[in-house]
């Protein structure tokens, strides 16, 4: 477990990123969590005394990374951007990301699209199932499980896919 203190910020113009609440991790205090990772990984602990599991450290380059702060943890901690948040994380060894049942069901008759699924990374995977899970009527379930399997078949991660989307 490592502990901090860091200053929540904010991304102006950075593409995906504009807008987001973060903080920084620097490359000596990651290396202490994953010696010699360079690519996204969650971490759990305690961000001012709430308990936080899952949360993704993103690289920024150089060894540096990124843990994107929602609403709903900065609404936990009182606190935004320019803000002191005292942080106590270590590598989330248990996290799971459980591809649901609907999914599967379909992937079976896409077994190739269920391997490059399976190819990607946990968050890459969490993207879509979260996707798939925040939909609130049936309808729209199943119609972003098409949309899932149809991007695993033309190997597509979940920004190309949403991109894709747009353009129809």
């Amino acid at each position: 477990m490592i502990e901090f203190n860091a200053i929540i910020l904010q991304f102006d113009e950075q593409g995906e990123k504009t807008g987001w609440s973060y903080i920084d991790i620097p490359a000596h205090l990651a290396a202490q969590l994953k010696p010699g990772n360079k690519k996204t990984f969650r971490v759990r602990g305690m961000l001012d005394g709430l308990a936080v599991s899952g949360m993704a450290l993103m690289p920024m380059g150089n060894g540096n990374f990124i843990m994107a702060l929602k609403a709903d943890v900065r609404k936990g901690i009182h606190k935004n951007k320019g803000a002191m948040v005292q942080v106590k994380i270590e590598e989330d060894t248990d996290y799971k990301v459980e591809i649901p049942d609907d999914l599967l069901e379909c992937f079976e008759f896409e077994p190739e699209a269920l391997v490059f699924f399976n190819g990607l990374t946990k968050s890459h995977r969490s993207y879509f199932i979260k996707w798939i899970e925040s939909a609130k009527t049936k309808e729209t379930r199943a119609k972003r499980i098409i949309n899932t399997v149809n991007a695993m078949l033309r190997k597509w991660d979940y920004g190309q896919m949403i991109r894709a989307m747009k353009k129809d």
